[in-house]
């Protein structure tokens, strides 16, 4: 699990690199900003789940769900890029992309905690 984390904060890092080649101009400044700040942080959980491992997991997890809430928000953009109308060059698709790795992550880190739930509670009964 905790290489997930590490490969979705990698992953998210890796997108605000190719946002400086794709974008044009304060946009690329812009999402390159997010995405240190979101890939850097997924990252930190990831160093902090190597001392603490459910510690750092959930943050991984409460940081994916900041990103997947918003990059909900940037789904009208998507739909008018899907639509032909490009204002915004290929930024909604790589904000589609960050979405979908926090999303997963989201949902990685939720099926661990559940996993580790009912292992405790088996591990509970007489």
């Amino acid at each position: 699990m905790r290489f997930q984390v590490f490969l979705s904060g990698v992953a998210v890092l890796a997108l605000g690199a190719a946002a400086m080649r794709l974008l044009q101009g304060p946009e690329a400044l812009a999402f390159l900003q997010g995405a240190l700040t979101l890939g850097g942080g997924i990252i930190i959980c990831g160093l902090f789940a190597l001392k603490s491992q459910w510690h750092g997991l959930i943050g991984a997890g409460i940081l994916g769900l900041l990103g997947a809430a918003r990059g909900l928000g940037n789904l009208p953009d998507l739909l008018k890029l899907v639509a032909g109308d490009h204002p915004r060059g290929p930024a909604p698709v790589m904000e589609l992309g960050v979405t979908l790795i926090c999303g997963l992550l989201v949902m990685r880190v939720l099926r661990a905690l559940k996993r580790e739930r009912t292992r405790r509670m088996l591990a509970e009964e007489p």
